[in-house]
């Protein structure tokens, strides 16, 4: 499986801008800034798309590695914070709460590790992860 994205540029780094369009068309020329990515400018900007990927791709492997466990999750909800310092990005921080009937705290903290280890986006990571997961009733 392949999948692809474009992104054009036009201008200067401060005072240009771009557009991204993937092959699905989710986004679609969806629009991207210096002051999108530094300051709190309208569109996207790469980490946020990181982050849209990492907080997806953890959570489908976690519902299959739940399913796999006999496990049927009625909600898993994750977000990921991606950290841009000094022009590198850092850490992909994943925040999940999960709501899992007949599962212990022990074995759904251990799932989730899994998940975070062995999602294929993570694996594409060399920066730091974490995941803080919490389990409700």
């Amino acid at each position: 499986m392949k999948r692809k994205a474009e992104a054009v540029w036009n201008g200067t780094i401060k005072e240009g801008s771009g557009h991204i369009t993937t092959q699905s068309t989710t986004l679609n020329k969806t629009q991207y800034s210096f002051n999108s990515r530094f300051a709190e400018g309208v569109g996207t900007n790469p980490e946020e798309l990181l982050a849209a990927a990492h907080a997806g791709c953890f959570t489908m492997k976690l519902s299959a590695d739940l399913t796999e466990a006999g496990y049927n999750p009625e909600e898993l909800r994750t977000s990921s914070s991606i950290t841009l310092d000094n022009g590198k990005i850092t850490l992909s921080a994943l925040k999940l709460t999960a709501k899992i009937p007949g599962i212990s705290n022990h074995e759904f903290q251990k799932i989730a590790q899994g998940a975070k280890e062995n999602c294929p986006v993570s694996g594409a990571f060399s920066f730091e992860l974490t995941l803080e997961a919490e389990l409700i009733s």
